[in-house]
C-alpha cells in the first residue's frame, strides 16, 4: 500500500511540476520591419515637441521631412462670410 501511495504522490508531483513551468519565449531575432515598428512606438512615447517628433520620425523612416507651417492665406474671422477662390470659407 505504501508503494502505490508513493508512486501516486510522485506522479501527481511530477504532473504539477510540468504544469508550473512556463515555456521559454521565442528566441529569434527581430525582422527589420519589427525593429522599425518598435523604434517608432518608442519615439511616440518620448513626449517630444511636434517638430522634434517629425524630424526624428523622418530619420527613422528614411523619408524626407515634410515642411509644416501656415498656409499663406491669412487669418479668417469666424463672423465674416468670405469667398476665396470660388469656395466658401
Amino acid at each position: 500500500m505504501n508503494q502505490s501511495l508513493a508512486v501516486c504522490v510522485l506522479l501527481v508531483a511530477s504532473f504539477l511540476t510540468g504544469c508550473a513551468t512556463h515555456p521559454s519565449p521565442e528566441s529569434r531575432p527581430y525582422t527589420a520591419e519589427e525593429t522599425k515598428q518598435l523604434a517608432l512606438e518608442a519615439l511616440s512615447r518620448r513626449g517630444l515637441s511636434f517638430d522634434e517628433y517629425q524630424q526624428q520620425r523622418a530619420a527613422l523612416t528614411g523619408q524626407p521631412q515634410k515642411p509644416f507651417g501656415f498656409d499663406r492665406q491669412g487669418e479668417m474671422n469666424a463672423e465674416r462670410s468670405v469667398t476665396l477662390h470660388g469656395r466658401p470659407s
